[in-house]
């Protein structure tokens, strides 16, 4: 039963709260379960037709909370277009934000711009600057993520909250287990980051929860110049270059 015809003021979390104890019949999890494994399937089937020749391209995380008069929407910005004209693709969560100034970018300087777009009931919306034919909308978190780490050749991290946290260490953990290549993660601004750095180095490292090879994983800069110059570094030592 429906727990909100009980008491219609339930407030929605309490309310799935309340649905997870809840008893269900074989038919009715059969049926709802199911049909979330279509959904799921659609979501990836999209994801991989339109990416999968997208070529190579850098995606950039950050806050969706960051306005335009912000110093760090600039430097996403300029990044992005930075990485067009060395001739990398832009990839973004597709919302405001760091996410808008990373499209914008990239949009400006003719190159690719992918907005992989998350349906949230706040703060997100598709922002103006994604190419038509690279926008796509999730319902699913856990398949955006897939669709972020499988098509980018590199992350540049911008100031963010949870959502950029848990962006940053999906990236972290599937690299350090080796289920995805070693690329480059770069986390811009020393400030904001620095008090995540000192924690992971003298709490994480220091219980033993990770090796110091594992600290080598990220870089730490503050300008749009040195960001992109991580990037190409990288690629020169396997002299690799974007291919279009």
């Amino acid at each position: 039963m429906d727990v909100s015809l009980l008491n219609p003021a339930v407030p929605e979390d309490e309310k799935r709260i309340k649905e997870a104890f809840e008893d269900r019949n074989w038919n009715e999890i059969k049926s709802a379960d199911s049909w979330v494994v279509f959904k799921v399937m659609a979501e990836f089937v999209e994801g991989f037709d339109k990416l999968a020749k997208i070529g190579p391209c850098v995606s950039i995380f950050g806050s969706a909370r960051t306005l335009p008069d912000n110093p760090y929407y600039k430097t996403a910005e300029d990044i992005a277009a930075k990485l067009v004209r060395h001739g990398y693709g832009v990839i973004t969560g597709g919302g405001p934000g760091i996410m808008e100034a990373g499209n914008k970018g990239a949009f400006e300087q003719g190159g690719k711009s992918v907005g992989l777009n998350i349906k949230l009931p706040f703060e997100q919306h598709s922002n103006l600057y994604i190419d038509h034919d690279k926008s796509i909308n999730f319902d699913f978190f856990f398949v955006r993520k897939v669709m972020f780490v499988k098509y980018s050749q590199g992350f540049i991290v911008m100031p963010g909250g949870f959502g950029t946290l848990d962006e940053l260490f999906e990236a972290m953990t599937l690299i350090q287990t080796k289920k995805i290549g070693r690329f480059p993660i770069v986390l811009v601004g020393s400030t904001y980051w620095s008090g995540l750095l000192d924690w992971i180095k003298g709490t994480m490292l220091t219980e033993h929860n990770i090796n110091p090879e594992d600290l080598k994983l990220i870089s730490i800069v503050d300008t749009p110049d040195e960001a992109v110059k991580v990037i190409d570094t990288f690629y020169s030592k396997y002299l690799l270059k974007p291919n279009f």
